[in-house]
Order: structure tokens, then sequence, then C-alpha cells
């Protein structure tokens, strides 16, 4: 849809404000065209409200406005009667540092949907999060100050503050021998770094965390920046990715400048493998700069990596890059599989904490029954049998607990999400295992029958 388009609609419109399928057309238009700010700005200067417009098409011209970077007019646009309304407005109100009232956004949104995926919301409204230019403001009642006077860096820069409450391994259920790893290569040379000086060991180094989606990886990095008392750098891909040539590795270099101004510290990079994938069928591409800039900042050839971690999480390690599984580099791979039975038993026990039961929930028997269930499967399981009882206790006029039965019958609609992707692994660790970079995949399959 481009303005050739959209004119004529606007000029329609701006003679006829009232008419509301041209106001709607218009409307869809806009959207099409990517141009959420002109539709707002005319219909402001037509005096049309946005509650002239269902609640489905505000909350798209929220989410366009949001994706434009204009967070307060989005606000206006945002209805109130929807969980996903609500979250939008909890992100939002984020962006503009209204910690407050993001929180009780979040808040409504899960009361009306309690098994709503907030994308980490909560664990940003938990880590103090401001701008440079917030900073500058406020640098009277932060902590952390940054000149940018002198760094053209410093602007692509989040500063995080770490939360008074972090998470820690005891926030993570199962994962036994994945986090004696991580103790034993990450978290030691934190907590004794005298020993490591007496053995010429550095701490630090990079982590490359993989395995199926919903398994905990993002958790395990949090915990491990927990245990280790370090500053937790959370970087998304939209922190790094540009339009503009050479903004993407500028603002890479700028992540890693301020982890290593405020170490220790730990930068997490999920989805790595869409800031680091392959290079060869695209080495002349911008993809191919990134990649070389993300392996000299794992270098540290300019500045030195020492007592900084770079953790990193892929659900398809066979698309990362392998020049990051150089010693020095990326060189410890973790597998994070689905957990064992267990690990089950412990996470629905945590799910299934401050909720009204009727009665002993046969957790037991859950557990058995879910093998191949990631932890965000268990979640939706238990949340299934949550929405049944809330529905049946909305018809019969009284609280209806959570019951064995109840959790059982959501068993039967409930399977697992992670067999996909255990079929593609078992091809990539039977023909492709150069190396033995996929043994602890096999050895998972091995022993849970899905080889």
């Amino acid at each position: 849809m481009n303005d050739a388009i959209l004119s004529p609609i606007e000029a329609a419109l701006r003679a006829n404000p009232d008419n509301q399928p041209l106001l709607q057309a218009y409307l869809q238009a806009a959207l099409g065209a990517n141009l959420a700010g002109r539709l707002v700005a005319v219909l402001n200067e037509l005096g049309i409200s946005p509650t002239r417009f269902g609640a489905l098409d505000r909350l798209n011209v929220a989410k366009a406005l949001q994706a434009d970077g204009l967070p307060e007019r989005a606000l206006e646009w945002v209805p109130d009667d929807q969980a996903e309304a609500l979250l939008l407005r909890a992100q939002l109100l984020l962006t503009l540092d209204q910690r407050a009232a993001a929180r009780e956004a979040l808040a409504a949104a899960k009361a009306l949907a309690p098994g709503l995926d907030d994308g980490g919301l909560s664990a940003q409204l938990d880590t103090r999060i401001v701008s440079i230019a917030s900073a500058r403001r406020t640098s009277d009642k932060l902590q952390t100050s940054v000149n940018t006077e002198h760094d053209p860096d410093a602007e692509n820069i989040l500063l995080f503050q770490p939360a008074q409450s972090r998470v820690t391994f005891a926030d993570v259920g199962g994962l036994t021998a994945v986090k004696a790893q991580i103790r034993k290569r990450i978290i030691t040379p934190f907590q004794k770094p005298s020993l490591f000086q007496r053995f010429a060991r550095k701490a630090g180094g990079g982590v490359l965390l993989y395995g199926p989606p919903g398994c905990g990886k993002t958790l395990l990095a949090r915990a491990t920046a927990g245990e280790c008392s370090a500053n937790f750098y959370n970087v998304a891909v939209s922190d790094v990715l540009d339009l503009y040539i050479g903004e993407s590795e500028r603002k890479l270099r700028a992540v890693f400048e301020q982890a290593r101004r405020s170490k220790p510290s730990v930068l997490f990079f999920d989805e790595v493998e869409a800031l680091g994938g392959k290079r060869q069928y695209s080495r002349e591409s911008g993809t191919a700069k990134l990649v070389s800039q993300f392996l000299s900042e794992l270098d540290g050839f300019e500045r030195n990596n020492d007592g900084v971690l770079i953790l990193a999480a892929t659900n398809v390690p066979w698309a990362v890059d392998p020049a990051f599984r150089r010693p020095g580099r990326f060189d410890r791979v973790l597998f994070v599989p689905p957990p064992d039975q267990d690990a089950r038993e412990d996470i629905l026990k945590g799910l299934l904490k401050n909720r009204p039961l009727a009665g002993e929930i046969d957790v037991g028997f859950l557990a058995r029954q879910t093998g191949g269930f990631s932890g965000a499967d268990l979640a939706n399981l238990v949340e299934t049998a949550v929405d049944e009882a809330i529905e049946a206790t909305v018809a019969q006029g009284h609280e209806v607990p959570l019951s064995d039965s109840l959790l059982k019958t959501a068993l039967k609609s409930c399977k697992p999400t992670t067999l996909e992707w255990l079929t593609t692994a078992r091809n990539y660790a039977r023909y492709a295992n150069e190396g033995g970079q996929y043994d602890d995949v096999m050895q998972f399959l091995d022993t849970f029958g899905k080889r």
C-alpha cells in the first residue's frame, strides 16, 4: 500500500469524517503502508477519537506506533479489556520509565490470563534499566553514571543495575547436571578469583547453551549471573541489529564496552544464531561483517574480556557459525535437555504452589506421564487445568479448586513440543556430528528412547 492509494482515501475522509466505513478503510490503508504516525496525526487533526474503532483495530494501531518508537501516542490507543492489550500497556509504560504503572498493568494482564507469556517483562521490571539520556537527567539518583560526551558508542548502551532479589539456581527446577557444569566451569572462577590467578587462569569466557525451546536456557543464564553476583546484561537481537550499514557492529561493540566497564558482568545473547549465523553463503553481506565483529569482541583483541562472561542460547546450534566454537570464544557448549522425571516433578510442584487445590495432587503420576515435556509445556498443562477450574467456578458460582482429575484431563490434550526439535537434532547427531559436538544429544536420545 503506497501513498498514491492512501492520499485519495485521506482526502475523502477529510471531506466526510463521520463516514465510519471510510474511516475504517483509511485505518487499514495506513497500517498496510506502515504509516501509523501519519494516521494518528490526521485523526487528531480531524478530532477523531480512538474510541470510534474496535478493540482489535486499536490494538493493531498501538502496536504499529510502538514499532515506530512512539510509546506515548501508542498508549492513547491501547484498549483496557484484554490481557494482550494490558501487556502492551505495561511494555509501553516501561519504555517511558513508568515502572509502577507498568507493574500494575502487567498484574492486571496476568489476572485476566494467568498463563500469559510476558516475554520476560516481569524480569525487566525487577531490574532497573535506564537510558543514557535518563541517567543524565537523574544522575543524582543513580549509582551508575556514564560520561557520553567523548564516547560515541555510549548512546547505544542501556545501563542495567542488578535487581535486589536475584534469580539463583534454587529458582531453576531440575537440570542438576547442567547446573553442576556451570558451577564448575563458570561460577567458581568468579567466586574464587585469587585461586585462578594463582594458576594464571582467567575468569570469564564464553558458554553456549543449546536445546529445545522452553527448557530453561534463559532462566539458567539469569541464575548464573545471580550465583556469580555479577551485573546481568540481557542483549536482545533488536538491541543490536540495525538497518544502516555499520550501525549493528557499532552497537555490538558498545554493549561489550559497557560490560567491560562494569565487570564482573554477564552478557547474555538469546537466539544468538540471528547475530552469529553461518557465513558460507553471505561473505559479502552485512551478516558476515557482524559475525566478524562478534568474533573480534569475543577474542578481546582491543580490550581485555577478563571478568566478563558471555553466555549465549540457541535452539539451532547447527545454524551458528563454526568459528564461534574455537577455544577462547564459545568453547564451552552445554546441552540443556528437556527435564527428566525428577525435574518434572519439581517443576510441577513449583507451578502448583499458591493455587487452590482440592486435596492431594498426584504429581508423581503427572511427572511419569509427561516424558519429553519442556518446562514451558508443563506450565501449559497446569494453566490448561486452571482455565477449566476457573470456568467451573464461574458456572457454579463458587470456587472450584484445582483437582487431580482436572490435571489428568488436561494431560490428554497437552502434548510435548520438544519432539520436532529432537527429531531434527537426532539427524544432526547422526550425520553431522563433527568432533562429537552433539554427543550429549546422542546420549540423551539413547537414555530416553527417542533415538
